[in-house]
């Protein structure tokens, strides 16, 4: 009755994509006007808290080992600087902290000390979220435990296309430890980078595979590929402005009920795609100056953009 599905058949997403584009933006802003309120954005901010180092060979990541992008290994930041991080996010209007660690998957006296982290910004009144790497369901639990909310873990592009991007990983590894995260509990952040190389067969894949999950992601997090030099994916093929905004809103349909959030690349973006993109579905941002490693707008900008475009933040 609400419009929620799970069993969209990869032919009706096709489907979707090949819309003229004006009627895909009609359809996916109908659709979104009726879960949500359209002038409402909910702002997120990302704090990675143990940056490089990382084992795995993501190609699109700067904080790989594998890789010479100049970024060193960071220990993991202490508990009081994170609080000093998550209330200038507060003040700022973000009402969900989300805390990344490049691992591919924590240990346990790291996870100890980042169900700590986790309970602190819970008592801040902040709704949180962690993405640590790859989860078993007993660490779920724990997380869940310390007041995390929601888990990050993306499926990246199409189950075909992924093998071309990251060897260290599978894509059932990503699978895995979404039920886990789900069977624990939380609630699952989960969406894909466009821009990895990949061609309009794998962004059907990879929303046709999200859209057919057990249960939608509560977030989908969607990120144009930020170029990074000395990582394998510099140099890609920039990705047409409009086929991007053609995610946001295929995402919109499929996953009514689910916030789309603009998530890397913004920087790259001009305040038309940005307003084409809330207009077709989106309606979450990452707020702040730096995602994890890479470059966001500036608070500022972001400020304007929504101010000019009669958009205001969500409430807790």
């Amino acid at each position: 009755m609400d419009g929620v599905r799970t069993d969209w058949t990869r032919e009706e997403v096709a489907a979707l994509f090949a819309l003229p584009f004006n009627e895909l933006l009609w359809q996916a802003h109908s659709v979104h006007r009726q879960h949500f309120d359209p002038a409402e954005v909910q702002i997120s901010t990302l704090l990675s808290i143990k940056t490089g180092g990382c084992p795995e060979d993501c190609g699109y990541c700067p904080q790989s080992v594998h890789f010479s992008t100049g970024l060193g290994p960071e220990a993991l930041m202490p508990l009081e600087d994170v609080l000093a991080h998550a209330r200038k996010a507060r003040a700022r209007g973000a009402t969900r902290f989300c805390m990344g660690a490049a691992y591919r998957n924590p240990k346990p006296s790291q996870l100890a000390r980042i169900t700590e982290m986790v309970a602190a910004v819970h008592e801040l009144g902040l709704e949180t979220c962690a993405t640590l790497g790859m989860l078993d369901e007993a660490q779920a639990r724990e997380l869940k435990a310390a007041g995390l909310d929601y888990y990050n873990h993306n499926l990246d592009t199409s189950p075909a296309h992924y093998p071309n991007v990251i060897s260290t990983r599978t894509y059932q590894d990503r699978l895995d430890t979404l039920s886990a995260v789900r069977e624990a509990g939380l609630k699952v952040c989960c969406g894909g980078i466009i821009g990895l190389g990949e061609g309009p067969e794998d962004r059907i894949d990879l929303l046709h595979t999200l859209a057919t999950l057990p249960a939608h992601p509560e977030s989908v997090p969607v990120n144009q590929l930020v170029q990074v030099q000395g990582t394998p994916l510099a140099g890609a093929d920039a990705v047409d402005p409009l086929d991007f905004v053609r995610v946001i809103a295929v995402a919109r349909i499929l996953m009514p009920r689910s916030r789309v959030r603009l998530s890397a690349g913004r920087k790259q973006m001009s305040d038309e795609m940005q307003a084409l993109c809330f207009f077709a579905g989106a309606n979450s941002l990452f707020y702040g100056e730096q995602l994890l490693t890479t470059p966001n707008p500036a608070a500022d900008r972001d400020r304007a953009l929504l101010s000019r475009l009669g958009a205001r933040p969500a409430t807790a």
